[in-house]
């Protein structure tokens, strides 16, 4: 590396000065013998090699460079050492001297006499000529460290400003006054304004009354503030920290880091969730049908074929879902969640693919990456996939076929290398006879079917799961519930849990918030279970008749299948067949019990 090049121009013009003020000519090579500066002759030579950059050579400048020790040549011509024979030039006499900075050599100085006039100045002992080109190589050597210290500087200044713009938190510098000095993008999107308007604004333009104001008097600073802010561009509810800066031990201003709550929140519930269950092993549940899914989900892992998977709200499909990913080979690649009933309908598509800038009105003006680019190398999870409108049906099955795709408002075709994991508590198959679902991607996407069975169908796992949940709810509300009372334990086994999982959890989070003692009893039971237990009780104490009491049984279990199913025909099907009933026997019941 050539520290002197990087100060090419100031070493052309210490070589001029030089030449003027004591009237001889100079050449200043660096440490590969290259030409940097010179004046008369050697001008038209910067950019050459001297003395064929023969490092180890025994010339002049290659034995300068070796011993970093000051040479001086009183007769050149007769000196068979003194340089390239090659070179032409009628040099008389030379004096040479290195430039070192940090202890290092990085180039040469020569005191050139191309004439009798020059090399009587060169070798007149009261003018101390060795003295001066030292001096003036000192000189250089200085030029070069504050060259690097400047590259040092625009290096960190480069550095720094590359954490602040990549930071997920908005940054602000205030001085000592309170006016900004400096900000970053992040800060720019959370106030919904620009640079140029914040950059010398006072910091209360964006946070009236913000506590960093007293940071600036006391010097203390504070961290993870949760502060709120209302302007003329809206409410912002922020998470703050505030940190001072110090000159000669005065506070010169204040960093403040700021971040969205609700972003902050959503982070912390991705890590967590993210944490809580990835593995099958996480998977609770020790049935007959519970082992058969996670056996089938294992197997499926190692592949990477599309994966349908089915099964009631509250099952769990989206834990399956994750526990195939992490056990797979993508696994260190990203797990992104879609939620395709959730996203209105219109921005579905720019959800999955992204789009490019100015693709509609309201567009992020830099465009947005699409779930899809950002699964790539991982798995996508396409859960409530049965909500998916039609025209997005189609573009989903070509990029099942194809693996690429185009943004919205764009014409590049993206290529990504994605897993793709759906999920649905709907009858496809029927959605296909109602034209609702494309029966081509339905077969695209159940390359591998796998099936969560209910909790009603795993009854065996419902003990096991409620003491599972008791102890999650006693360490995140800090209590000491021991359990459920007999009572409990039987409602809670024989209830049909139409929310499955999901809903069993919550029961048990309900009755460790309303537990009064250490164990769970009736009172501490959501009322909609109690609801269906307080009927039978009250048939069971009453004077009907056989007949009634039967009638009422048979009512209250067609109107759960019904309410789980549903009322078409193909759900009627369903319902006769699980009771072991005929079509019409089902229908003639219905009738008779006068369920509509």
């Amino acid at each position: 590396m050539s520290l002197l090049k990087e100060i090419a121009p100031s070493v052309q013009q210490v070589a001029e000065a030089i030449a003027i003020a004591i009237g001889v000519e100079v050449e200043i090579v660096d440490n590969q013998l290259t030409i940097v500066g010179g004046t008369a002759v050697y001008t038209n030579r910067i950019g050459q090699k001297e003395e064929a950059g023969e490092l180890d050579g025994n010339y002049l400048y290659a034995r300068v460079l070796r011993s970093g020790m000051t040479e001086y040549v009183a007769d050149a011509i007769s000196d068979q050492y003194y340089g390239n024979p090659g070179d032409g030039y009628n040099e008389l006499a030379e004096i040479c001297t290195p430039i070192k900075s940090d202890n290092q050599i990085i180039g040469i100085i020569g005191l050139v006499a191309l004439n009798e006039q020059q090399k009587a100045i060169l070798l007149d002992k009261n003018r101390s000529m060795v003295t001066f080109v030292e001096k003036m190589a000192d000189l250089l050597a200085a030029k070069v460290m504050q060259k690097v210290a400047l590259n040092n500087i625009e290096l960190s200044m480069n550095e720094m400003a590359t954490v602040l713009e990549t930071t997920h938190e908005g940054i602000f510098a205030i001085d000592s006054k309170g006016y900004i000095r400096h900000c970053n993008y992040m800060a720019e999107e959370l106030f919904k304004t620009t640079k140029d308007d914040m950059i010398g604004s006072h910091i209360s333009k964006f946070m009236r009354g913000t506590p960093a104001l007293e940071v600036l008097r006391s010097g203390n600073g504070y961290t993870e503030n949760e502060e709120v802010y209302t302007n003329d561009r809206g409410s912002f509810h922020f998470i703050v920290t505030a940190k001072p800066f110090f000159t000669e031990s005065k506070v010169a201003g204040v960093v403040i880091s700021f971040r969205d709550i609700e972003e902050a929140q959503k982070l912390v519930y991705n890590i967590n969730t993210r944490a809580l269950k990835y593995t099958f092993d996480d998977i609770m549940g020790e049935s007959e049908a519970i082992r058969r899914a996670k056996n089938q989900s294992l197997i499926t892992a190692r592949g990477n074929s599309t994966v349908l998977i089915t099964g009631e709200s509250g099952t769990g499909k989206e834990m399956f879902a994750k526990a195939i990913h992490y056990s797979s080979s993508r696994a260190k690649g990203p797990f992104i969640t879609v939620n395709c009933g959730a996203i209105p309908e219109n921005l579905l598509e720019s959800e999955l693919f992204g789009y490019e800038k100015g693709a509609f009105t309201g567009a992020n003006d830099k465009g947005k990456f699409g779930k899809f680019e950002l699964a790539n190398g991982g798995t996508i999870f396409l859960d409530e996939i049965g909500d998916m409108p039609l025209h997005l049906q189609v573009k989903i099955l070509h990029v099942l076929q194809n693996m690429r795709f185009e943004r919205v408002g764009g014409n590049k075709v993206i290529i990504v290398d994605v897993r793709v994991i759906a999920a649905t508590n709907k009858d496809l198959e029927e959605m296909i006879r109602e034209g609702t679902f494309r029966e081509d991607l339905y077969y695209r996407l159940s390359v591998i079917p796998l099936t969560i069975p209910p909790l009603r169908g795993r009854r065996s796992d419902i003990k096991l799961l409620m003491y599972h949940f008791l102890n999650k709810y006693n360490t995140f509300m800090n209590k000491k519930i021991k359990g459920f009372t007999e009572e409990v334990e039987r409602l809670y086994e024989s209830y049909d849990w139409p929310g499955n999982v999901r809903e069993l959890e919550n029961a048990v989070e309900y009755g460790t918030n309303m537990a009064f003692g250490d164990t769970i009893g009736i009172d501490a039971v959501p009322a909609r279970l109690l609801k269906d237990e307080l009927n039978l009780i009250q048939i069971e104490d009453s004077d009907l008749p056989l007949s009634e009491q039967v009638r009422f049984y048979e009512k209250e279990i067609l109107l759960r299948k019904l309410k789980k199913y549903g009322s078409n025909s193909n759900a009627k099907d369903r319902v006769a067949k699980e009771l072991g009933l005929s079509r019409a026997t089902l229908y003639r019941k219905l009738a008779e019990l006068d369920i509509k």
